[in-house]
C-alpha cells in the first residue's frame, strides 16, 4: 500500500527564487528540480508561468506553507517508500529465479 504525502504549497519567495535558477543562472529545468528534490513537471510549469507574468500565489486557503525542513522530511519519505518498493520488488524477482533454478536442477 502507497503511502499518501501531503499535498506542498511553496512560498512566493520559493517558486521565484527558483525560476531564477534556470533563467538568471542558467541551469535546465531537470537540473534545477534535481537539486531542489522537486517534481521537473512542477518547475518547468512555474517557469512557463513567470514567464508569461502569471506565477501563481502560494497564499491558498486550507493549504499550509511547506518550510525547507517539511520539504525535506517529505522528499525523504518519497524516496523511502519507492526504495521500499524496489525491495520488495528485487525478493519477489529473486524468490522467482532461485525456484526456477530449483526447478531447472531436477
Amino acid at each position: 500500500m502507497k503511502e499518501q504525502l501531503p499535498k506542498q504549497v511553496y512560498t512566493n519567495e520559493y517558486r521565484e527564487q527558483a525560476v531564477l535558477l534556470i533563467t538568471r543562472d542558467g541551469l535546465s529545468t531537470a537540473e534545477a528540480a534535481r537539486r531542489l528534490s522537486m517534481s521537473l513537471k512542477t518547475l518547468a510549469n512555474w517557469v512557463k508561468r513567470a514567464k508569461d507574468g502569471r506565477l501563481p500565489a502560494a497564499s491558498n486557503i486550507g493549504q499550509r506553507v511547506v518550510s525547507e525542513e517539511q520539504a525535506e522530511v517529505s522528499r525523504l519519505r518519497r524516496e523511502n517508500a519507492e526504495l521500499r518498493m524496489e525491495r520488495d520488488i528485487l525478493k519477489k524477482a529473486t524468490a522467482y529465479f532461485a525456484s526456477e533454478s530449483l526447478r531447472g536442477m531436477r
